[in-house]
């Protein structure tokens, strides 16, 4: 029988450099060795080094573009495990500025490649209590619903087969909408101007408009979520 090699992707993760980097990365997008040295706070040779540590666990992949060479985290389960570990990872031991920027990401932010935070969380029990998703099991499913096209969503005909990934929120730690649908729900947000980044990285404000527009879904005072 083979042992999975926890020690490896254990080892990656034991640097503060190495999450730092890990976190900024968790927006979804690709970044280059200084930009990624920068968030760190190390030098760009120093963050090399660390950055061929991540890609050889797995966690990361890169991409040379001319002459730059850019990383990313490596997929959506990466992701997923990422933000799980961060939710069972205590903040007592922070800098009360490491606190204030845990706290600004908490309320609203990128999940790799969809939203994540209270107001992310308040949006998947909003669907579920509506009857737009189904819990199944560790999982949920979603159901025919007009809920859907009001956040930007078009689902096949057999709509209650489509199988939803959840995502454990490290903030709020219950589950938030990941996967295909989660994407569709953030480029949707993003297009339509609900939201926009801010903040760290993969922060996200909350417009006055996309206030309005989430609260009619969730069911809500628009007021209410001001201070989701």
């Amino acid at each position: 029988m083979t042992t999975p090699r926890l020690d490896i992707t254990g080892h990656a993760l034991a640097n503060a450099s190495r999450a730092r980097m890990l976190c900024a990365m968790m927006d979804g997008r690709a970044w280059t060795n200084k930009e990624l040295a920068a968030d760190a706070g190390v030098t760009p040779q120093t963050a090399s080094v660390h950055l061929h540590h991540l890609a050889g666990a797995g966690l990361i992949a890169q991409r040379r573009s001319g002459r730059c060479l850019y990383h990313r985290i490596a997929g959506p389960e990466v992701a997923a495990m990422l933000e799980h570990v961060a939710g069972l990872t205590p903040f007592d031991h922070l800098a009360r500025s490491q606190r204030a920027k845990a706290a600004a990401l908490a309320s609203l932010r990128c999940c790799y490649n969809h939203l994540a935070g209270t107001i992310a969380v308040a949006l998947c029990d909003a669907l579920i209590a509506r009857g737009a998703l189904r819990c199944a099991g560790e999982g949920m499913v979603a159901m025919p619903s007009l809920l859907w096209r009001g956040l930007g969503v078009d689902l096949p005909d057999k709509a209650g087969r489509v199988v939803v990934r959840s995502c454990l929120d490290w903030s709020e730690r219950r589950d938030h909408i990941g996967g295909t649908l989660g994407r569709a729900i953030l480029d949707h947000a993003l297009a339509e101007d609900w939201m926009r980044p801010a903040g760290p990285r993969r922060g996200l404000h909350l417009t006055a408009h996309g206030r309005v527009a989430l609260a009619a879904v969730i069911g809500c005072d628009p007021r209410g979520l001001d201070h989701a």
